[in-house]
């Protein structure tokens, strides 16, 4: 559950835009952790109305090109994050951050997606009887094999002696 409820946030940022009320005063009466967390609200709201306060449920998945493209905006451009993302529409501007500092570690494959989870690896009792099982099933034609194919080189040497170029 958040940590405050769009009743509380949308309460803060209607006295603020309404009263004037600065945002480390509202912080102290409503006891919220921080001023800056009360002045990210009202960005929100300026921006995207009341949408901007309530908490988002959909996970968005960002493709590789435009997490590309928000990286190479920020460092090319004096934007601040906060000012990108309200320009692209993101409300959480700390996502293009996470984005530069990966971009900044690994490069433009810093970006890229990544499977998520632990790797899947076999039980070694499991892969004991499978190799028990192939060995079991292969039959053992190693000479015969190798006969068969001495045989054919035998008869292919012959047959270029007896037709020369």
């Amino acid at each position: 559950m958040a940590k405050y409820n769009f009743e509380l946030k949308k309460k803060i940022v209607l006295e603020h835009l309404s009263l004037g009320v600065g945002s480390k005063a509202l912080a102290k009466k409503y006891n919220v952790k921080s001023a800056r967390q009360i002045q990210q609200w009202i960005h929100n709201y300026n921006e995207f109305g009341e949408e901007g306060l309530k908490r988002s449920r959909q996970k968005n998945n960002y493709s590789f090109e435009f997490k590309l493209h928000m990286v190479e905006s920020y460092l090319s451009n004096e934007v601040s994050y906060e000012e990108l993302a309200l320009a692209n529409g993101i409300t959480n501007y700390t996502m293009i951050s996470r984005w530069v500092e990966a971009f900044r570690v690994a490069g433009p494959d810093g970006l890229r997606p990544r499977k998520k989870g632990r790797k899947k690896t076999l039980d070694n009792s499991v892969c004991n009887k499978i190799s028990q099982n192939v060995k079991e099933n292969t039959p053992n034609t190693n000479a015969e094999h190798v006969k068969e194919l001495e045989d054919e080189l035998l008869k292919l040497r012959i047959e270029n002696a007896m037709h020369p170029l």
